[in-house]
């Protein structure tokens, strides 16, 4: 792998861009995984071979290490089913519950929420969004595996980000598992992925997995967000 400051490259792949198209060490372009420099790049999750649209950012220092002095009970844990305009009202309460203290840096925590929120309800043109921010100190989702949603965004905001594979080494990589010893990238810190998963079509999803932090102290937070489903949760009310 090629280690930059902001993070860690893909190892087969580098990222000088055509359109938006990541390409390989020929210059040839993979279409089916892109990166974009802004929240409006996501949508070209929409073109029929993208398969990952990976949007590169990075939040300020000051928030990262804010988020990492926190004790890990501080960190939010929660599930819900909402309209995006109603989402600070509705996680704001469970922040404060977990020690999490009010000020700029949780503002800024629950308004990069809300506009990741707001943006995906945009793109997947769905009026409620299943919001799942999760605080993880085992490995979960450890396997390599394929989502059997449509699509769905993931961020990470304190810990390793989520890794995953290049679909030439998919096949390997769900047959070997730990065993696989191949090449495997990792979202860099603060970045802003969109996948396509199984119920986008037959075959269709990046091969991904959970970073293994077990033993390690670390607890990760992480943000999922989904379309409404049959283990959502049931919509948000302001009135129990």
């Amino acid at each position: 792998m090629t280690h930059t400051e902001e993070g860690v490259y893909p190892s087969d792949i580098n990222f000088l861009s055509r359109g938006g198209a990541i390409l390989d060490k020929k210059h040839r372009p993979l279409d089916c995984i892109r990166t974009v420099e802004t929240p409006e790049g996501l949508a070209n999750i929409t073109e029929p071979a993208t398969e990952l649209v990976i949007l590169g950012r990075s939040l300020p220092c000051e928030f990262k290490e804010w988020l990492e002095r926190l004790d890990a009970s501080q960190l939010p844990h929660l599930r819900i089913l909402i309209e995006p305009d109603e989402l600070r009202a509705a996680i704001e309460p469970h922040f404060h519950n977990c020690g999490m203290a009010s000020g700029e840096m949780q503002d800024l925590l629950i308004g990069d929420i809300e506009a990741l929120v707001s943006a995906f309800s945009a793109l997947a043109q769905s009026s409620l969004v299943d919001v799942r921010l999760d605080r993880i100190s085992h490995d979960a989702c450890w396997k390599f595996h394929r989502g059997t949603v449509e699509t769905w965004l993931l961020t990470t905001y304190r810990g390793p980000a989520t890794e995953w594979v290049l679909p030439e080494h998919a096949a390997r990589a769900l047959r070997e598992q730990k065993k696989f010893k191949g090449p495997i990238e990792r979202l860099r810190d603060h970045d802003v992925a969109l996948f396509k998963g199984s119920e986008a079509g037959t075959g269709r999803g990046i091969v991904h997995r959970s970073p293994s932090i077990v033993g390690t102290g670390c607890t990760r937070l992480l943000l999922c967000l989904n379309l409404p489903s049959d283990v959502s949760p049931e919509q948000y009310s302001k009135h129990p």
